[in-house]
């Protein structure tokens, strides 16, 4: 796995190099990284605040003495105010989109990245060694380092890198998280490990031993991701338009893939409404960068040029003015940064102007000449409204000069009241009164449109009170989600959920080369039609055994063939093989639930706030180089099916098992998989 890890330049006390993951540096000093450390700071503030303002409501309902209820009242008031304060604070921090963007890029107008969530420091190592032994009847300590390898796989995750390299950090965890799952989390038997998310909104933990909820957070974080690439992209060339596009339509599918996949989630960022928001924001995202790439080499002043950028422009207003509408929602609006709703207001006002400015350009500047294509233009015109002014038609319009500039002047009305609108929005906003840029665009559409006015503007006219028609959008290219592969479930024959005997041992003498059995499957190879009257079966054997031991020859990772192969030369005098015997028990998994008030879960309040990481000394790992992490899947080069092994993670073998998986399990293998 050498390949997976670059040099961080730091020496530790023995003089040697140590390593990072390849997309992870804990260590960078970026706009981006502060504002993680920032998040992670408020976080712990918030969860202290919740202890106190918990123990105080406790202290509440328990004592009867007056003056103890008024000061603790007071006491709650000032906590409070505090969390007020802290949940600004971390808006502020999710209104922090500069630290996004393109350094380069100085015209656009800004865009929205997700904050990625955090989480705590998890030790699988104790639970997991326990669990080897007590249900594989394994000797642990053969496991270690991969088990600490995981450990360094998943704190990587914490501190992924914003590039193709931290996505693929966390797809590489995400996709060893069935697996894992299914050796080691079994549905009777807790493992003692608590995984624990900070809504990203909120700040609010969320705590489970469930890893469901380890997996809807990664899944959250590859999106927010995603939505960093994309904003980040330079927006003044057409490839990085094509990158930001991208981004976005694949942050929007991981979202969708997250929103049906785990229901029921017990964190506000990951709810439905917050998640159907997030998808149809990140695809908006998406459509306006489709918009400023038709309009990158910039467009021809003529009339159907105008008319086709016009429905462009109305596109884009369309499907901000959905987003906002989301936004504003009795679930959400109280969470969702003000930033992000005044954002999409004013995208939706500037917009919405800029359809209007582009069709009074093509009706004021434009007439319909003798060598024009006068059917063809009347089929685009009648195409840009749902409804023409009474007593209209399309070629009217176009053939009398009056009522061009009647119409065209009523859209160039409306374009210079849209504009001042979203500049009004602009100035009421104060998270908004630091983004020049912004400002500056706006600022230069209105006066565009104010010259425009001025330029056909008739002091002897009576005032035209007449009302622009609504502009239809259309597109050539409509802004959809990047729909995840899927991939095969994890392994099911040695897992957490099977239950067997301890490895037993059985003689087996061959009788005319006849062992008295045949077998099937491969990865362990199963025992079948088994002779009761053999020398194995006498012995012990069993229809439907597993063979995990030939001699001193390990073949749970062994198929039918190599196998055979072992067996075929036994002489007379036999061989001891090793054999466990699946247990019929297969007890149901008890019913779970979460309690959820205000919109906010209650699951995690007394598990999380019984957690406190403040009087542990932080503990700093470092990766060291090692070999292939989960080398339990490469203790033979020919595998199977199933195995007891977890199976390996490096994907760059030759082996033509060992191809990099699709990046998500199937629907069939987890539909609707909750995480209760």
């Amino acid at each position: 796995m050498t390949d997976a890890l670059i040099p961080n330049g730091i020496n530790d006390s023995g003089g040697t190099l140590s390593y990072f993951r390849k997309g992870c540096n804990p260590l960078a000093q970026t706009g981006r990284s502060k504002l993680q450390k920032e998040r992670a700071v408020l976080n712990q503030q918030i969860i202290k605040q919740m202890r106190i303002r918990a123990g105080a409501e406790n202290l509440l309902k328990a004592t009867s003495n007056n003056k103890v209820k008024e000061m603790v009242l007071l006491e709650l008031s000032f906590v409070n105010s505090d969390l007020q304060l802290l949940m600004g604070q971390l808006d502020a921090l999710n209104s922090s989109v500069d630290v996004y963007q393109n350094k380069q890029e100085t015209v656009n107008i800004p865009l929205i990245a997700l904050g990625l969530k955090e989480t705590k420091e998890v030790d699988f190592s104790a639970p997991f060694k326990d669990f080897i032994m007590e249900h594989y009847n394994e000797d642990s300590r053969k496991f270690e380092d991969e088990i600490a390898d995981l450990m360094d796989l998943r704190e990587a995750c914490r501190t992924p890198s914003r590039s193709e390299a931290g996505v693929e950090l966390l797809e590489k965890y995400y996709n060893h998280l069935p697996m894992i799952e299914s050796r080691f989390f079994a549905p009777t038997n807790q493992t003692g490990i608590f995984f624990t998310w900070y809504d990203s909104f909120t700040g609010v933990p969320v705590c489970q031993q469930n890893l469901s909820l380890e997996k809807a957070s990664i899944l959250f974080n590859m999106a927010a991701l995603f939505s960093q690439i994309g904003t980040r992209s330079n927006r003044q060339t057409t490839a990085g338009l094509e990158e930001a596009i991208s981004s976005f339509q694949k942050a929007s599918g991981i979202l969708n893939y997250l929103k049906e996949t785990f229901t029921h989630t017990p964190s506000f960022d990951m709810g439905p409404a917050m998640l159907s928001m997030l998808i149809r924001l990140m695809l908006a995202q998406a459509q306006e960068c489709l918009f400023e790439k038709s309009v990158l080499p910039g467009t021809r002043n003529k009339f159907n040029a105008m008319i086709k950028v016009a429905q462009e422009a109305a596109k884009v207003a369309e499907v901000y003015d959905q987003v906002h509408q989301c936004m504003i929602q009795t679930q959400l609006k109280d969470n969702v940064p003000l930033f992000w709703s005044t954002m999409t207001q004013v995208k939706t006002n500037h917009y919405s102007s800029m359809a209007h400015y582009f069709v009074a350009v093509a009706l004021l500047d434009h007439q319909l000449g003798p060598k024009d294509d006068e059917d063809h233009q009347e089929k685009t015109f009648s195409q840009v409204y749902d409804q023409f002014p009474e007593g209209w038609t399309p070629l009217d319009v176009l053939k009398q000069t009056e009522l061009r500039e009647r119409l065209g002047k009523a859209h160039i009305r409306k374009s210079t009241s849209g504009h001042e609108e979203a500049l009004r929005i602009f100035d009421m906003c104060p998270n908004l009164n630091n983004h020049d840029v912004l400002r500056d665009i706006l600022k230069t559409s209105h006066y565009h449109s104010l010259d425009k006015y001025t330029e056909f503007e008739n002091e002897e006219e009576f005032t035209d009170y007449m009302e622009a028609p609504n502009i239809l959008s259309k597109t050539e290219r409509k802004a959809e989600m990047e729909t995840p592969s899927t991939s095969k479930g994890p392994l099911t024959v040695f897992s957490a959920k099977q239950h067997w005997t301890p490895p037993r041992t059985v003689r087996l003498c061959p009788e005319g080369r006849d062992l008295g059995f045949t077998l099937k499957g491969g990865s362990p190879v199963q025992v079948v039609s088994l002779d009761p009257l053999c020398v194995a079966a006498k012995d012990g054997l069993k229809e439907g055994d597993y063979i995990v031991a030939v001699g001193d020859t390990e073949c749970k990772w062994m198929g039918m063939t190599q196998v055979m192969r072992l067996l075929k030369d036994v002489d007379e005098e036999g061989i001891n093989i090793q054999v466990v015997s699946m247990l019929d028990a297969n007890p149901s998994m008890p019913a779970k639930s979460a309690t959820f008030s205000g919109n906010l879960p209650k699951t995690y309040s007394m598990i999380c706030l019984a957690h406190d990481d403040e009087d542990k000394n932080p503990k700093t790992r470092k990766v060291a180089k090692k070999s292939s992490f989960l080398s339990w899947g490469l203790k033979n080069k020919v595998k199977s099916t199933s195995t007891i092994s977890l199976p390996t993670a490096d994907y760059s073998g030759s082996l033509p098992w060992n191809k990099h998986p699709p990046s998500f399990p199937s629907s069939s293998a987890y539909n609707s998989e909750s995480l209760f």
